[in-house]
C-alpha cells in the first residue's frame, strides 16, 4: 500500500501545462493514463493517475517555499532529460539538475518551477 493515492494540482491554461507535463513526465516514463475537457491524469502505462492538472478559471494559489512535488526518476539520465523537458516547455531553473549530498550520498535530482511556478522535482537516490 502507498501513503498518497494521488496528488492534483490546479492550473491556468492545460494546453500550456499538459505540454508541460507530456513531455517532462514521459522522461520520468509517465503517461497521460485520461484525458477530459478541463482536467488531465498522469501515470503508469496501463495504471490509474497519481498526478492531475486540472484547469481552474481563477484563483490559483501556489504554495510557498516550502512545499514542492518530487516525482521519482528511474535514472540519472531520466532526471537529466525530465530537467531539459522541463526548461525547453515552459518551466524555469529551480536549482539545477545533479548530485545533491546535502540530501543524501546519492542522492540525484532536478528542481524546476513548472509553468504555473509549482515546485517540482525528479529524483533518483540509486547508487549508480
Amino acid at each position: 500500500m502507498h501513503m498518497l493515492h494521488h496528488l492534483s494540482f490546479a492550473v491556468g491554461d492545460l494546453p500550456r501545462s499538459s505540454a508541460f507535463y507530456d513531455t517532462t513526465l514521459s522522461a520520468l516514463g509517465y503517461v497521460r493514463v485520461w484525458t477530459h475537457e478541463k482536467a488531465i491524469g498522469y501515470g503508469f502505462p496501463g495504471g490509474g493517475d497519481k498526478f492531475a492538472i486540472k484547469l481552474v478559471s481563477s484563483g490559483i494559489a501556489i504554495p510557498g517555499e516550502s512545499f514542492h512535488v518530487a516525482f521519482a526518476a528511474p535514472s540519472r539520465k531520466a532526471v537529466d532529460d525530465f530537467y531539459q523537458a522541463a526548461l525547453r516547455t515552459g518551466g524555469k531553473n529551480n536549482g539545477g539538475s545533479g548530485l545533491h549530498p546535502e540530501y543524501g550520498e546519492h542522492y540525484y535530482a532536478a528542481f524546476v518551477f513548472d509553468p504555473d511556478g509549482y515546485r517540482i522535482e525528479a529524483v533518483n537516490n540509486e547508487e549508480t
